[in-house]
């Protein structure tokens, strides 16, 4: 599969929110979208990552954004993560990786020396005809909204 860069068209998706309901790339269209892939639900790096956006949120829709997050996890599993940390945007589950799989979000990673698959933390800012703008591979956490915001204004 060719590897995503700036410019290029996304790749339209389809899974299913929190709740059960079909979301979709195309669904979006006309909206500008930060698309969030990260690892799992209610751990400490994927928390901090999804209160900073939560935390930011009105200024991105300000900015004309729609927020969604993408892991493995279930439905279920982000409807606890959406209402414990009052997060006020969708996440979707894909469970299947086809998803992660298309935007080069699942792929190898190293930890104490030891290599494996696993879901590699990107962001994707879309534009409302669906092209790439910018795509954050080194993902801060504590800070992913100023970063969004900075490669927007670079």
């Amino acid at each position: 599969m060719k590897e995503l860069v700036e410019g290029m068209k996304a790749p339209d998706f389809s899974g299913k929110d929190q709740s059960g309901n079909d979301i979709s790339l195309q669904d979006l269209q006309g909206r500008k979208v930060i698309l969030y892939f990260y690892p799992k639900d209610d751990t400490p790096g994927c928390t901090t990552e999804s209160c900073n956006l939560r935390d930011n949120y009105r200024e991105l829709i300000k900015k004309g954004f729609e927020v969604i997050g993408v892991s493995a996890d279930s439905e279920k599993s982000h409807q606890r993560f959406i209402d414990k940390y009052d997060l006020p945007f969708n996440l979707v589950s894909d469970t299947g990786r086809e998803i992660l799989k298309a935007y080069g979000a699942w792929g190898l990673k190293k930890l104490y020396g030891k290599v494996y698959e696993g879901i590699l933390r990107k962001t994707f800012i879309i534009d409302e005809e669906g092209v790439i703008l910018k795509i954050i591979n080194k993902v801060d956490t504590k800070n992913h909204t100023d970063q969004i915001l900075d490669a927007l204004e670079g």
